[in-house]
Order: C-alpha cells, then sequence, then structure tokens
C-alpha cells in the first residue's frame, strides 16, 4: 500500500476499502521503522490523526475535495506551518513556531492532505548532502542497513547489524542529497506519497535523484514562495518530490497558480496539467548540452545519458548537440549570488522579533553578534560574510552587478536554444551516485554544492522547469538519474516527456521489508 501510486491509493479511499485513519497510521508506523534515517524533524502525530479523522468525515459523506484527500504528505522544515516548529535545521529558529501557514501548506490541506510530519534539511538550506542540520544528517535508504528489496531486479538488499562495524565504517553510508534530503528519503521510504521541497539550484532534485525518486522544479513564479523562509529570493522555487511522475503532477496542479501573497507569482490562472497516456515523441526536439560533459562525471552517468538519448532517437524523437556556452561561468555567478541574497536575508534574524535570543544586552551589535554566533552554524556565517564582502560599496559592480549580467548571458543562453526549435534538453542530474558520508565530508560545503549542482543550477539561473527522475542502477545498486529541461512555463511538455520516458525505463522500485 504505501508503495502504491496516489491515484491507486485514492480510488481505495473512495471506495472505502481503506480509511484515511488506517493509511495515516500505517505512515506514522513506517516513519518509526525507518527513523534511523533521520528523515523527519518533527512527526506531527496529533495533527496527521486529527487530518485523516476529518477526510474519513468526508468520504463517508461523500464529500470527497478530490484525488488528493486523505493523501499522507511531508513538509520540508522551512515552509511555515501554523502552529508547528518550523526550525530551518538550525539552532536560530529552534523555537520558532509560525502563526500562518506557507501558502503552498495551506493549499494542499485545503486539498484534503494529511500531514505527517517536517522533514530534515541542511541549516537554512545551505548544503547538498543534508548532513549540516543541528538535529543530524539524514540518511539514504539506498544502500542502508534497513533491510529493502528492489522489486524487477535480482539484487536483494540483506540487513548488517551496525554491531560488526567499527565505528568509521557505521559512519560511511551514502548521503542522501540536499538540501531537501529528508523530504526524498520520506518519499522513498513510503513515510509519505508526496514531499515539499525547496529548490535554489537543485535542493529538490538532487536529493530525488540520489534516493531513486521524481523532483520536480517548476518555473519561477508558477508556485507561490510566501511562507517558504528564503535563501536565494530571486532563484528560490517551491519543489515537489513523489515517486512518480503522475503524483508529482498531481501536486503540482493543487498548489500552482497566482497568490496574492506573493508578488513574483504570474497573475495568470494555472490550467491544471491531464497527461496524455501516450505522446507522439516524434514531434520532439531534444538537445544535449555539450558543456555539461566535465571531467568529473562519472562513466556510468555518461552511459546512461547516451543510453537514454538513444531510447528517445529510437522512438522518433530529434536529439541534436546544442551549447550552452556560459555554463561554465554559471557556479561562480550563482555562489555570488546566493551568498549576497543570503547576507540580506539572514539579517532578519537579530535576536529580536522571532528565534534565539542572546544574552548579551550591552548594545544591539552585541546582541546581534551573539545571537548570530550561537544560533548560526560556520557555513551560514560564513556566507553572510561572503556576501557582505560582495556588496561593498567598492566590490558591488565588480562581483554583484557583474554576476548580474553573466546570469543574462546564461538566460539568454536557453533562450537561443529554445529559439532553435528545441522543446526539451536531456542531461544528468548529478556527477554520480550518491558518495559515502565520509567521501562528502572531506570537502568544504563551498566545494560539495560546486561539484553536486553543476548540472541542476543553471535552471534556477534561467527561471525554467526542470525534472530529475531515475533511469537506471549502478554497479553498487544505487539510483543514477537524469534531468529533462523545458522552456519557462511549460510544465505540460515536460511532465508529459517526463511520463514517456518513466514507462519506456520502467525503473525498478524500492521496498522496504519491515
Amino acid at each position: 500500500m504505501l508503495s502504491s501510486s496516489i491515484k491507486s491509493v485514492a480510488k481505495q479511499l473512495k471506495s472505502s476499502t481503506l480509511s484515511a485513519s488506517e493509511l495515516c497510521e500505517a505512515t506514522l508506523k513506517q516513519i518509526d521503522r525507518t527513523k534511523s534515517l533521520n528523515a523527519f524533524i518533527t512527526v506531527t502525530h496529533d495533527t496527521a490523526r486529527e487530518h485523516a479523522k476529518q477526510s474519513d468525515e468526508r468520504l463517508s459523506r461523500g464529500e470527497s475535495k478530490g484525488e488528493l484527500d486523505g493523501i499522507p504528505v511531508a513538509i520540508k522544515d522551512n515552509f511555515c506551518t501554523q502552529g508547528i516548529l518550523t526550525s530551518c535545521g538550525s539552532h536560530m529558529l529552534s523555537n520558532f513556531i509560525p502563526p500562518y501557514d506557507a501558502t503552498v501548506v495551506s493549499r494542499l490541506r485545503d486539498a484534503g492532505t494529511v500531514m505527517v510530519g517536517k522533514c530534515n534539511l541542511d541549516e537554512f538550506a545551505m548544503g547538498s548532502g543534508t548532513v549540516d542540520s543541528i538535529y543530524g544528517p539524514t540518511q539514504n535508504v539506498w544502500g542502508s542497513d534497513l533491510p529493502y528489496e528492489v522489486a524487477g531486479s535480482t539484487a536483494k538488499h540483506k540487513s548488517v547489524s551496525k554491531k560488526a562495524y567499527s565505528k568509521s565504517q557505521q559512519e560511511d553510508w551514502h548521503i542522501a542529497g540536499g538540501s531537501s534530503g529528508g523530504s526524498a528519503v520520506a518519499v522513498a521510504t513510503g513515510a509519505c506519497f508526496a514531499a515539499l521541497g525547496s529548490d535554489t539550484g537543485g535542493s529538490t532534485r538532487n536529493p530525488a535523484a540520489y534516493c531513486g525518486v521524481v523532483g520536480l522544479k517548476p518555473s519561477y513564479g508558477l508556485v507561490s514562495r510566501h511562507g517558504l523562509i528564503p535563501l536565494v529570493n530571486s532563484l528560490d522555487v517551491p519543489g515537489i518530490i513523489a515517486r512518480s511522475v503522475e503524483d508529482v503532477t498531481l501536486i503540482l496542479n493543487t498548489i500552482a497558480g497566482p497568490d496574492v501573497n506573493d508578488s513574483t507569482t504570474v497573475k495568470r490562472p494555472y490550467e491544471a496539467i491531464s497527461l496524455k497516456d501516450t505522446i507522439n515523441t516524434r514531434a520532439l526536439r531534444i538537445g544535449i548540452p555539450k558543456e555539461y560533459h566535465c571531467s568529473a562525471m562519472s562513466t556510468e552517468v555518461q552511459d546512461i545519458w547516451k543510453r537514454t538519448a538513444s531510447i528517445f532517437e529510437e522512438s522518433g524523437a530529434t536529439v541534436t548537440e546544442v551549447s550552452l556556452p556560459h555554463t561554465s561561468s554559471s557556479i561562480a555567478c550563482y555562489s555570488v549570488l546566493n551568498q549576497c541574497e543570503v547576507a540580506s536575508n539572514m539579517a532578519r534574524y537579530d535576536g529580536l522579533r522571532f528565534g534565539i535570543r542572546g544574552n548579551e544586552t550591552r548594545s544591539t551589535e552585541q546582541l546581534f553578534a551573539e545571537t548570530r554566533s550561537k544560533g548560526f552554524n560556520e557555513v551560514v556565517r560564513s556566507r553572510i560574510l561572503s556576501g557582505n564582502y560582495f556588496l561593498l560599496k567598492q566590490n558591488y559592480e565588480k562581483y554583484f552587478v557583474k554576476a548580474l549580467k553573466v546570469r543574462r548571458l546564461i538566460k539568454e543562453d536557453f533562450d537561443a536554444v529554445w529559439n532553435n526549435n528545441i522543446d526539451l534538453l536531456l542531461t544528468p542530474t548529478t556527477l554520480s551516485q550518491a558518495p559515502r558520508f565520509q567521501e562528502f565530508t572531506q570537502h568544504d560545503n563551498q566545494t560539495q554544492c560546486v561539484t553536486q549542482d553543476y548540472c541542476t543550477q543553471p535552471a534556477n539561473m534561467a527561471g525554467i522547469p526542470a525534472i530529475t527522475l531515475p533511469i537506471s542502477l549502478s554497479q553498487e545498486g544505487l539510483p543514477l538519474s537524469l534531468q529533462l529541461m523545458a522552456p519557462m512555463f511549460k510544465e505540460r511538455t515536460l511532465l508529459e516527456a517526463a511520463l514517456w520516458l518513466q514507462q519506456a525505463i520502467s525503473f525498478p522500485k524500492l521496498k522496504l521489508q519491515i
């Protein structure tokens, strides 16, 4: 049941062969069984049970709110949830209880979903591994010590007691990716049917890729950011993680559309996407950006990239090599803009309005300094310092303004490709399978992000939609995923092509044996 699609479970709920309360209890038990992976910061037992009870009452009266009524979902812990801790994985907000829901949260609630909890993340979403939360790192379920089988594969993963390992070996698990690693693991383990993430440079797609699930970054402005605690306002997008393209589409149809509380959302009404069962791939023109080939990319990723391009070509699609010449400058540009906006956004955490407060009250400056020193980790503090350096009067033109100009060039690269009659771009999502924790943490946060975001952050720079879906298993039995990108607001084309690829690939599903 917990590995079924939303549509399948929704039919059972409507036919009364399954109740929302039974489904809720099953997911809460699954959260408890998989707690060693540390996917959740807060499990909302009482809230979930109350939501499920209300859903049962509606369904018994024949007043279903739709296909999401009674469906358990999870929320990344940087979306405000009324009356429920929203910590951003940081000591700074370890006591913050928002008085309102984020727009995407309230829209899911209005659709009748059951919120089972808030998911772990890198502190303030500044990371690509979900290893920097004050609540500890999140572990990937793939390659974990939890017993599971891979449906459609002859391989079977057996649990091995951690007592059999040395301390260093116990810590050498595969990362979940970040910063929405908790959301991806929650979906992959069946602890929920879908989860919200946030995507600033790939933070939804990266963990979705490593955890073998589907991750969507919508076009900038299609989904409201109201109530998403900001990291980089001009790049942040609420993302969606689910186990299939169909499930991602159901969530998108629920949360997308204009919002009076967010001036950056597009003002035209959102038209719900109904996916076709078949798609004419002969009409598709797919681009392969030559600049996305890089020396750090594993041979396995290169192979599935070539093989998937061939699958499209054999189906009748036109596959063409294209050029995005400013790709090599994208990471440097992203780093400058990211840190500048972080410096601005983190200024609100002063110990006066919300969050923790330092004890030093001799002066306002001392209060600010102590509060931020205690409340932020080294990663956040370093980005604030770098951002303020870039924004100094003598540096503003040299760094911030120049980065904005490079960002415009990156966007124009994509525009030129679309204007050349390319419908979609096919690229890797990550450069390899999920790294091991010890390997990943050998590098500092900046180096981690530069490597992990190479293929994903250009889509944020251009504001275009992108989706990742699992394609194959590596030799070690871990997911390898690819990414499709489309022109701005062309989610329908993107999702239809992703659904076709999902059906053509038939990626094996992970099923926990607990």
